[in-house]
């Protein structure tokens, strides 16, 4: 099995696909050299190799009879003219991290309210359908349609020419799982991500659900990983440390002695996907507070074994380097001066 190069700091959607620079560059960057930091920031798409030494040869860890498998890929689903898409769809420049955190003024946070709340409203509906035998490509046919139902866009579609419209990471999956053609099984755990796009604004969330009769050692995993994300969202206000978000979350994981991976962060999100701040979710000493109005999403990603992500051959899919369960959830939080105020639920 491929093994995989020291961390990167990653968005959780992109992956290997938006690359920021190394963490010993953003570590010794002052406030006042924020530019310089995030003009090192750079887009690689399809370049996995830089992230990781080499891929699993066919994307199949050895001596787990269960692992998971590739599966069909169907056709990119299409979006009425009508509905309004992000700029980096159908464009030839491959889109990068907003140099300023996103800001909002009224109207601004009215508009992250709305597609936060479709966002929710999706992501409900996506987990009613998971049970065995459905496949990820039947999640994400229903997803889309709800989503342009509402006149939305379905942000990860075309994305650095990501093909689907969620991300459905099953089992040892950590993110950026492609929706195919393989049904759920009894036992199974997944995370579908949802990203909408709606009247200019990104709403982003995601969360791990449980398909049929699933074991304890699973369940509990699911349990801690939601466990972090609400501490690590409980402790935001206008002016605290982003770094007491890694802090919380790592010391929350770790009386559980879950491993927290640290290839792929959280990262602000409004007018355009990613923007910053970088989020870290493990004990970090980065700079950076958080301001009054900003938006950005906090998203751990847990492992029951190693924290080492493998990149699958599609250059999407992360697994876990030895084949053990991950969990991740996800919401995009406001920051108000009464506190943080969770976009993202219905």
């Amino acid at each position: 099995m491929a093994r995989p190069s020291p961390p990167r700091l990653l968005s959780s959607f992109l992956g290997d696909h938006l690359a920021f620079s190394a963490r010993p560059l953003l570590r010794s960057a002052a406030p006042g050299n924020r530019r310089v930091a995030y003009q090192a920031t750079r887009t690689l798409c399809n370049l996995v190799d830089i992230l990781f030494n080499r891929r699993s040869r066919d994307d199949t860890p050895e001596n787990n009879p269960r692992c998971l498998c590739p599966g069909k890929v169907s056709p990119r689903l299409n979006v009425p003219d009508h509905i309004q898409k992000p700029p980096y769809v159908n464009s030839r420049q491959r889109p990068g991290v907003s140099n300023g955190p996103e800001i909002h003024d009224e109207k601004g946070i009215e508009c992250m309210r709305a597609s936060g709340k479709l966002a929710a409203q999706v992501l409900k509906f996506a987990g009613t359908l998971v049970k065995p035998g459905i496949t990820t490509d039947e999640i994400d046919k229903a997803v889309h349609q709800m989503i342009i139902d509402n006149g939305a866009y379905p942000s990860p579609l075309g994305y650095c020419g990501y093909p689907k419209s969620v991300c459905t990471s099953v089992n040892e999956c950590i993110c950026h799982g492609i929706p195919d053609s393989r049904p759920l099984e009894d036992g199974d755990i997944i995370n579908i991500d949802v990203t909408v796009y709606l009247n200019g604004y990104h709403g982003d969330t995601s969360a791990t659900f449980l398909c049929g009769d699933v074991d304890d050692e699973a369940k509990k995993l699911v349990q801690v990983t939601k466990e972090c994300l609400d501490k690590a969202i409980s402790i935001c206000a206008p002016g605290v440390e982003i770094k007491r978000i890694g802090r919380t979350i790592q010391d929350h994981a770790d009386k559980f002695k879950f491993g927290v991976v640290r290839h792929f962060v959280g990262h602000g999100v409004g007018k355009v996907f990613h923007a910053e701040p970088v989020v870290l979710h493990f004990r970090n000493n980065e700079w950076g507070r958080m301001m009054l109005n900003q938006t950005f999403t906090i998203e751990p990603m847990l492992t029951l074994g190693s924290i080492n992500p493998v990149m699958w051959s599609d250059d999407w899919t992360a697994v876990t380097e030895d084949g053990s369960l991950s969990a991740q959830f996800e919401h995009t939080i406001l920051i108000t001066k009464d506190g943080p105020e969770i976009l993202t639920l219905c």
